[in-house]
């Protein structure tokens, strides 16, 4: 009887236990995964669609996207990477839109309304990313894209629909951080405007928004005229003409920049990188700047070796020769080691792993130089393109630290000190290749040409863009063997891997619509046609 009580017992305490197990992951529950109760907050994916629209939409400085622009010119495949425009298929920024949804919902879940900070910028990173897109290839999802599981065949936007509706949203962007936002003062997480205060960082927000929505219409002028509906010049001059509805950047220190530090995001030039000897000075950039005694050259780029050995000081502007994407790497390899070209600039862009400046994605500069062509072109009554330009180059001198009478160290490929040379702001701004020509075509050429030039190592594809849309510079090479198989600069790429395999049906719609059927890299879309 003894042992059937005790065994008894022993059965009801372990029934006992057993009804009452609790898995380990329900008794100590991990406070790291994310539930109703403790979800991410938009501040901590806020700095991750910042980083990736720099690092994965932007290339940085002395990338391979500066050599397309024709700023750095390889001599060496392997160390200096290649010229060549042997563009197919274009990456994307969809897992950027990803992030921005996500960080949109959660503000919204966060902080139980739409009218937060989070949410205003993340209509401003959808526009940029869909015009991202559309500059590239065309026709891209949009309206129906960064939908998930619940429409993984987007239907594809057309060109000009994606550019209404991002100037559409860039408006709503700009008016909601004109307002009163649930959430401002602890707005936290960024990246680009670390340092100020939250309100202050919204207001930058705002001004890069405007002046970004200025880029936008500037790169539609050539659909300016034939889609009245669009209303391109109306809405250029509505900014222009009204800074406190539209505050856009006022100095160099409002520039959208991405810093770099010496910790982690260091720059991709470091002291004693032998590199620089594989990459010569780009002869688009330095044929403007020497024809015009631009101080600028000697801030960016080394003399010729040849030149110095031919009698030439440093401080003689026909002693810096640019090399040409035209060639072959063969005969630019003979050429650099001839002496023939200049380099970069190694005692300012190889002198720490912090680098010599920020990069910048949307710049004061730009800004001035947009608007001034906007005027030029007639879109904004009783201003003046003169002063906008103006303001443009000095600006663009301003953030190199040039000075009127300011003594330059000029080295060598390698950073050994050869002389000095001196600084003239007002040669080169009383140059006659300089003064401003009027609102006419040549002063056009003028704005363009300058802006190039302040676009340098920095703004991501704009110089080309700027360049595939007018012409300007001349100076940019457009033909050639030593550009790819073709001799000619493509177009535009080609649709993602993705949208080819999986989005086929609407893919193949696309290019028929657009293209006769070819995903053609040569033919232009409805933005440069």
């Amino acid at each position: 009887m003894n042992s059937f009580v005790k065994l008894a017992g022993v059965a009801l305490a372990l029934g006992l236990a057993a009804g009452g197990c609790k898995s380990m992951d329900e008794q100590y529950p991990n406070p790291n995964l994310p539930t109703s109760s403790n979800a991410v907050p938009a501040s901590l994916l806020l700095p991750r669609v910042e980083f990736d629209l720099y690092s994965s939409g932007d290339g940085g400085p002395f990338s391979q996207v500066q050599r397309w622009n024709q700023y750095t010119i390889s001599n060496d495949s392997y160390y200096g990477g290649l010229n060549q425009y042997n563009w197919t298929t274009t990456n994307s920024l969809y897992t950027v839109l990803k992030n921005v949804n996500q960080m949109d919902a959660l503000a919204v879940k966060q902080l139980g309304t739409k009218q937060n900070p989070y949410s205003a910028l993340a209509k401003f990173f959808r526009a940029y990313i869909f015009v991202w897109q559309a500059q590239r290839v065309g026709d891209t999802p949009a309206s129906q894209a960064g939908q998930g599981l619940a429409n993984l065949t987007p239907a594809f936007d057309s060109q000009k629909a994606v550019y209404a509706r991002s100037l559409a949203m860039l408006d709503t962007a700009n008016a909601m951080l004109g307002g009163t936002l649930t959430g401002a003062a602890q707005y936290s997480g960024d990246i680009y405007y670390a340092g100020l205060s939250s309100t202050s960082q919204l207001a930058q927000w705002r001004k890069v928004i405007n002046s970004y929505k200025l880029r936008v219409l500037i790169s539609l002028s050539k659909r300016a005229a034939d889609n009245p509906d669009l209303q391109i010049p109306q809405q250029f001059a509505a900014i222009v003409n009204n800074p406190g509805q539209y505050p856009v950047l006022t100095s160099n220190a409002d520039n959208w920049a991405f810093q770099f530090n010496s910790a982690y995001n260091t720059y991709p030039h470091t002291p004693n990188d032998a590199n620089n000897k594989s990459q010569n000075a780009g002869a688009a950039y330095l044929s403007l700047t020497t024809a015009t005694q631009d101080p600028r050259t000697f801030v960016t780029a080394t003399p010729a070796p040849a030149q110095l050995a031919a009698g030439k000081q440093v401080g003689d502007f026909s002693a810096y020769v640019g090399s040409s994407p035209a060639l072959g790497i063969s005969d630019l390899s003979t050429g650099s080691s001839a002496g023939r070209y200049s380099f970069t600039n190694a005692l300012r862009y190889y002198g720490s792993v912090q680098g010599p400046e920020n990069y910048v994605l949307l710049g004061y500069p730009e800004l001035n130089f947009t608007i001034a062509e906007g005027i030029n072109r007639g879109w904004v009554a009783g201003a003046s393109a003169a002063t906008y330009y103006q303001k443009g180059i000095n600006a663009s001198l301003d953030f190199y630290g040039l000075t009127e009478g300011q003594q330059l160290t000029i080295g060598n490929v390698s950073g050994k000190a050869l002389g000095t040379a001196t600084v003239s702001r007002s040669t080169f701004l009383n140059n006659a290749g300089v003064v401003y020509k009027g609102d006419n075509a040549d002063g056009l050429e003028q704005i363009l040409n300058q802006k190039y030039v302040a676009f340098f190592q920095n703004s991501g594809y704009e110089p080309f863009y700027n360049w595939r849309r007018t012409g300007f510079p001349r100076t940019f090479v457009s033909t050639g063997s030593g550009l790819n198989a073709t001799g000619k600069i493509p177009r535009r790429w080609q649709y993602p891997v993705d949208e080819q395999t999986y989005n086929t049906d609407n893919y193949q719609a696309a290019i028929k619509n657009q293209f006769g059927g070819t995903d053609d890299l040569n033919q232009d879309t409805w933005l440069t046609k």
